[in-house]
Order: structure tokens, then sequence, then C-alpha cells
């Protein structure tokens, strides 16, 4: 089983929205791929409640059975158009890939 653990800290301002709305935007592009992308064994997308200044502001968690299902996932082109968005509304991305 892989982990794929993202986490995005997003700009005050892009694609004419605040912060907190391109948050829940791709909080819900996000989550509308378990029911698109067939390798995705579990998601869960989740937007920060933490003050902190090391906080960033939405994790990724999703599991797939092995790293063929990963790259799948990740060249999807219903994938692809949720990391497009995403692109352009984030500042900061860091993720992990982990045998669970």
């Amino acid at each position: 089983m892989i982990k794929h653990v993202v986490m995005w800290e997003f700009k005050d301002f892009a694609e004419n929205n605040e912060k907190k709305k391109n948050v829940e935007l791709a909080k819900q592009k996000l989550l509308s791929l378990k029911d698109l992308v067939d390798q995705i064994q579990s998601i869960e997308v989740g937007k920060n409640i933490n003050q902190s200044e090391a906080a960033y502001d939405l994790v990724l968690i999703t599991e797939f059975k092995d790293l063929v299902d990963l790259d799948e996932y990740q060249n999807h082109p219903e994938h692809k158009q949720a990391a497009a968005f995403i692109g352009k509304v984030a500042a900061k991305r860091v993720l992990v890939d982990y045998e669970k």
C-alpha cells in the first residue's frame, strides 16, 4: 500500500478568488476524484484549523495499491485538471509518498 500525502499553502488571492474560496474549490475538486479515478483506494482532504505560521492550508491523503496505481492516478486527466487549478492558486506545495 502506498500513502500519498500533499500539503499546500495558498495565495491570498488568485483566479479572481480569495484564499478561503480557492481552498474550498480545491477541496471539492480533490474529493471528486474518488468517483473519477479507479486507482484511489481512499482519499481524505482537510482544511487547516491551526493558526501556526508553520501550518499549511490544505492536506490531501490518498492511498493506492502500489506505485503503478499512484502513477496512473497522477497521469489521469481528471487529476491533471484538479492539479492545474491548484497550481494556479497555491503558493507552495510539499509532499511525501511512503509504503504503508
